[in-house]
């Protein structure tokens, strides 16, 4: 593999980090199945693009992005805590929905924002190429977003968050409006899900309808991914796993699109992507079978 191509897998794992952190707040912290971030994603895009190419500040299209990500994650939560509706199936529904909202704000399959001046611009002046000063630009979005979510996370809405996902009866039974929580946390979920499609759009140089398929599944890979190779005992061991898992998982992607003896393509992503993610889910419990094997013959 070579440097450049090394660098756009790091480039992109940093941009899915975003992802990860949103489907770790989701699916660990709240355990909510959320499916709506293959909208959101998109939603992300299509927005900032949109807004971009209008001649709007990209700097505040890429906040429109987080806030329009923020608002479909709260529909979903909406649907599940006011309307009674299973997570799951509120969480399909919002993202059914995203699919023609996203057509709607593009106004057509895919808008191009090659020439357009983005967030990413003013690393022209960093005096490096760009292939090295997008990925330095993104790892330092990733820091902020990080110790962010770390402050908030040990912050009492964050404790009484983390509370709610863990035992919700218990967390009632103290005082927490748990269905606020579960907005609360849904809505910067899908923030964050919606800052990566934005900032991923923003280096691709364009957006498309179609760039949210199986987001999901990328942040599952990551996250879970992550946690085979980091144990998350502290929360700021399992933030850090998202960060690694997502990283690796893009460099693990690009090694078996890359390697000629496989014979992979890049029609073969998805292949990969369900095989990457069935070893980070099967790899965890062989080890422990085997642990608990090599404990019981040495005793």
């Amino acid at each position: 593999m070579s440097m450049i191509a090394a660098l756009g897998a790091l480039e992109s794992g940093l941009v899915f980090a975003l992802v990860a952190f949103g489907v770790f707040l989701s699916f660990r912290v709240l355990e909510f199945p959320d499916l709506t971030v293959d909208g959101s994603f998109p939603l992300g895009a299509a927005v900032s693009a949109i807004m971009i190419v209008s001649g709007v500040n990209p700097w505040i299209a890429t906040l429109a992005a987080f806030s329009a990500g923020m608002c479909a994650g709260t529909v979903t939560a909406y649907l599940n805590t006011k309307l009674g509706i299973l997570n799951l199936l509120a969480s399909i529904l919002t993202m059914i929905a995203l699919y023609s909202i996203n057509l709607r704000i593009m106004g057509k399959p895919n808008v191009a924002l090659l020439g357009d001046v983005t967030v990413l611009t003013p690393t022209e002046t960093w005096g490096m190429p760009y292939y090295m000063a997008t990925p330095l630009a993104f790892a330092i979005v990733v820091l902020i977003v990080f110790l962010v979510m770390l402050k908030f996370l040990n912050s009492q809405p964050g404790l009484a968050m983390r509370a709610t996902g863990a035992n919700a009866r218990m967390a009632r039974a103290q005082g927490i409006n748990t269905d606020r929580m579960i907005i609360l946390g849904m809505a910067v979920s899908n923030g964050l899900v919606a800052l990566a499609g934005s900032l991923f759009a923003q280096s691709q140089g364009s957006a498309d309808i179609t760039m949210g398929v199986g987001v999901i599944v990328i942040g599952l890979a990551s996250v879970i991914g992550g946690e085979a190779i980091i144990h998350p005992k502290t929360l700021l061991l399992a933030l850090l796993a998202c960060v690694v898992g997502s990283i690796l998982y893009r460099f693990a992607i690009a090694l078996a699109l890359n390697a000629d003896f496989i014979g992979l393509k890049a029609q073969d992503l998805n292949l990969v992507t369900a095989i990457l993610v069935t070893l980070a889910i099967v790899a965890p419990q062989l080890k422990a079978k085997f642990n608990n094997r090599r404990s019981r013959s040495s005793n």
